[in-house]
C-alpha cells in the first residue's frame, strides 16, 4: 500500500464557485486532479484529504462531490475544513460517503503500516498576534481534540508510525515552535499532513522535516494540482 494526501479540492456542492476566479491555473482543477490520480492511485492504497472538500452548505449537495471523490481508486480519509459547511454530525456524514472513505473528526484509522489520526485544527496565538476570545475559545477545543486523537493514535499504533491530518497549518515557514508543533512532538508523530493555504500563502507554508516530524503542504494548488505521495521511512 502507498499512501498519498492532497487537500482543498474544493469542488461545486451545487454552488457557482468556478475556482479559475483566483487564478487560470485553477481551470478544470478537479479534471487535472482526477487524471493525475487515476495515473497513480491503486486500488489497495490510501489517499489523505485534509479538508475543504466541497462548497456545499448541505450534506445533501454535497453527495455529488463525495460520489465523483469516491470513484477515484483507493481509500480516502477526509477531515472537516473550515469551508466544509455541509459537515454536520459525523454520523449523518459517514452514513452519506460512499464505499471507501472514512471520514474522522479527532479520531483514528488504521492503515496496518501506520495509523492516522487528525482534527481540523485552528489558527495559534502568538505574542505578536494573540487570538481574541471567541477564536481562543476554539484554539483550545482544537488542542484538546488533537490531543485526544494522539493518545488514541498512539495506543493504537503500538509502535508503528502516526501520520496526522490538519486543515490548518501547526507551523509556518517564520513560526515554527507552536503550541501545535509542541503537542505533536511530545506523542512523537511521524508526518502531519496539511492544507488551508493558496496562492501567495503557500509560500509561508513549512514544508519538510522541523523537530523530528515530516511536515508536508498539500492544498491542491501548492502540488500543481498532482497528488503528493508519503514516506514513511525516517
Amino acid at each position: 500500500m502507498r499512501l498519498f494526501a492532497i487537500g482543498d479540492l474544493h469542488l461545486p456542492g451545487g454552488q457557482e464557485k468556478p475556482m479559475d476566479v483566483f487564478g487560470g491555473h485553477w481551470e478544470d482543477h478537479f479534471a487535472r486532479i482526477a487524471q493525475n490520480w487515476r495515473t497513480r492511485v491503486k486500488p489497495e492504497d490510501t489517499v489523505l484529504i485534509p479538508g475543504d472538500i466541497s462548497w456545499a452548505m448541505q450534506l445533501a449537495q454535497a453527495a455529488p462531490d463525495l460520489q465523483a471523490i469516491g470513484e477515484l481508486p483507493g481509500q480516502k480519509i477526509i477531515i472537516k475544513g473550515n469551508h466544509d459547511y455541509w459537515w454536520g454530525g459525523i454520523g449523518q456524514v459517514r452514513r452519506a460517503l460512499p464505499q471507501g472513505m472514512q471520514a474522522i473528526q479527532h479520531d483514528t484509522v488504521d492503515l496496518g503500516c501506520c495509523v492516522v489520526c487528525g482534527t481540523r485544527g485552528w489558527a495559534y496565538p502568538t505574542e505578536e498576534n494573540p487570538l481574541p476570545p471567541e477564536e481562543t475559545r476554539i484554539f483550545n477545543r482544537e488542542m484538546i481534540r488533537l490531543e485526544l486523537a494522539l493518545a488514541a493514535a498512539q495506543k493504537a499504533a503500538a509502535g508503528r508510525p502516526v501520520v496526522v491530518m490538519l486543515h490548518y497549518p501547526p507551523l509556518y515557514q517564520t513560526d515554527r515552535d507552536t503550541p501545535f508543533t509542541a503537542l505533536l512532538e511530545r506523542y512523537q508523530v511521524h508526518t502531519v499532513v496539511y492544507g488551508h493555504l493558496h496562492g501567495a500563502g503557500i509560500r509561508a507554508g513549512f514544508h519538510g522535516m522541523w523537530n523530528g516530524i515530516c511536515y508536508q503542504l498539500c492544498s491542491c494548488d501548492s502540488l500543481d494540482f498532482d497528488l503528493l505521495e508519503l514516506s514513511l521511512e525516517k
